[in-house]
């Protein structure tokens, strides 16, 4: 298509395309099995509703609001910074779970299992690029403790839930603020992941409407000081 981007515009060192091809060699297709299941292609179009939502609904950030705070750094380095401890989150809680997985077989449905494997690949991913592209700049991983959360199956199912939706608010949440385009691009191409995981676990939590698109047909972007707070409040971070 005349005019389209490639990936190659974006990803100029090539941090995106190097941790997708490692992370696609360690799952096979097994990820393939989970969409056909549970529709997950379906789950692609939260994340590209999220900033028409945004606008439709008029709750969108503007420039200039919402921004991470300054701790983080400036400009898209804060909320790069931003993403990269949410990530943090995520691939910890998930790293956790199935190394204890691998211990007990906690998890016994099998779309879960797949959907942990998933996640355990994407999030790892997406850390690796986010460091990349900072480089020194790179926040320090915090210490994390999760109360056995991601020991069940139903608990780690219903914090699972939790992080991935609050994951798709929270990049929406910053689309308005974000001046580089590579970034913007970047940041789209993370959270279209984070709404098909969103989508998953919303179905393997109890396929219903509410689960699995939570806000309606348009996402509710977050600020990032509602979602440091929601993130707070579940006690994870040390």
């Amino acid at each position: 298509m005349a005019g389209s981007m490639k990936l190659e515009d974006i990803d100029v060192d090539g941090a995106i395309q190097e941790t997708a091809a490692e992370a696609s060699e360690s799952l096979g297709d097994t990820r393939r099995g989970l969409m056909k299941k549970t529709a997950l292609a379906g789950g692609a179009m939260i994340g590209g509703g999220s900033i028409l939502g945004a606008i439709v609904a008029g709750e969108a950030s503007a420039a200039g609001k919402g921004r991470p705070p300054a701790s983080f750094g400036k400009g898209d380095i804060g909320i790069l910074n931003y993403a990269l401890t949410l990530e943090y989150l995520e691939a910890a809680f998930y790293n956790e779970a199935l190394a204890f997985h691998k211990k007990t077989n906690f998890i016994k449905d099998k779309q879960t299992e797949v959907f942990l494997k998933t996640v355990v690949r994407d999030e790892n991913a997406h850390v690796k690029a986010l460091k990349k592209v900072l480089g020194s700049k790179a926040v320090a991983k915090p210490k994390f403790d999760f109360k056995g959360d991601n020991k069940t199956e139903k608990k780690f199912v219903n914090a699972s839930f939790i992080f991935e939706n609050e994951g798709v608010h929270a990049y929406s949440g910053q689309a308005f603020n974000i001046q580089s385009p590579k970034v913007l691009a970047a940041a789209l191409s993370i959270v279209t992941i984070e709404a098909r995981h969103a989508s998953v676990i919303g179905l393997i939590k109890n396929a219903r409407p509410s689960s699995i698109s939570p806000d309606g047909p348009f996402d509710t972007p977050f600020t990032a000081a509602k979602v440091l707070k929601d993130v707070t409040s579940l006690g994870y971070i040390k």
